[in-house]
């Protein structure tokens, strides 16, 4: 990676985890994104891994009060199942794959209460929930609207649902970087990343929540539920864009 490349990935990791921050959710996908058009997919993968396994992390020591403990267990026990699952089958997702299943995931995020009665609070579907969402995070790199699914329609306020959300996707951002760890360690191609990047990832991370969990003070609980969703979508959108071109011109 070029100079101007790392900076690039550095500025990306540290303003989508203020994103992440504010709304919950969208910085994952965002900077998903940046980092696919800055390195192979193994790369990428392995980078957002670190970059929101710091984010998530800071995230939910800052809110940590808030954290619903028996939720994390749960999931953490569907999370380790979908692991070891994941590691029997072969699979490299092409950068088409990825961003199509970026784009198409904001649609959860518009399925209406009443069509989809998940609740994290219930073991049975806290455990779905973290066998899932492990399961698409290595598959797609990201899982934050399908464990939104389960937190958002739930009774908890905002900060609980940043909070709980933080650490229960620490799961799935540990198992990338475990996944694809050797991507980043075997320095081949042009888009390869020197390993002390992950460091500098780490630390941007880390800077980009501390100024979310600042801004979240100032976003009220209305907005908090009305703009996440719009974002969101407007993402996925360029996402699917992105996947179509990649179709078209044979680069996926």
């Amino acid at each position: 990676m070029s100079a101007g490349v790392i900076l690039f990935v550095l500025a990306a990791v540290a303003i989508t985890a203020a994103i992440s921050g504010v709304f919950g959710m969208a910085g994952g996908s965002l900077l998903m994104g940046a980092l696919m058009l800055a390195a192979p997919v193994a790369v990428a993968m392995v980078l957002h891994g670190a970059a929101q396994l710091a984010s998530n992390g800071a995230r939910a020591a800052i809110h940590f009060r808030h954290i619903r403990w028996p939720v994390v267990a749960v999931f953490g026990a569907g999370a380790v199942l979908a692991m070891a699952l994941m590691s029997l089958v072969d699979f490299a997702p092409s950068k088409m794959l990825v961003f199509l299943a970026m784009g198409l995931l904001p649609i959860l995020a518009w399925i209406p209460q009443r069509w989809s009665p998940f609740d994290a609070a219930r073991p049975s579907h806290a455990f779905v929930a973290g066998l899932s969402a492990t399961a698409l995070a290595l598959a797609a790199g990201v899982s934050g609207p399908l464990t939104d699914l389960f937190l958002v329609r739930s009774a908890m306020p905002a900060r609980q649902v940043i909070a709980t959300k933080a650490l229960l996707q620490v799961f799935g951002h540990l198992a990338k970087v475990l996944f694809y760890g050797a991507a980043l360690l075997e320095g081949a191609g042009d888009g390869a990343a020197p390993p002390w990047l992950l460091v500098a990832v780490v630390l941007a991370a880390f800077a980009g929540s501390a100024i979310g969990g600042r801004l979240l003070d100032h976003v009220s609980e209305d907005n908090f539920r009305r703009w996440r969703r719009w974002i969101f979508t407007a993402i996925g959108a360029a996402f699917l864009v992105q996947a179509l071109q990649l179709y078209l011109t044979g680069g996926g």
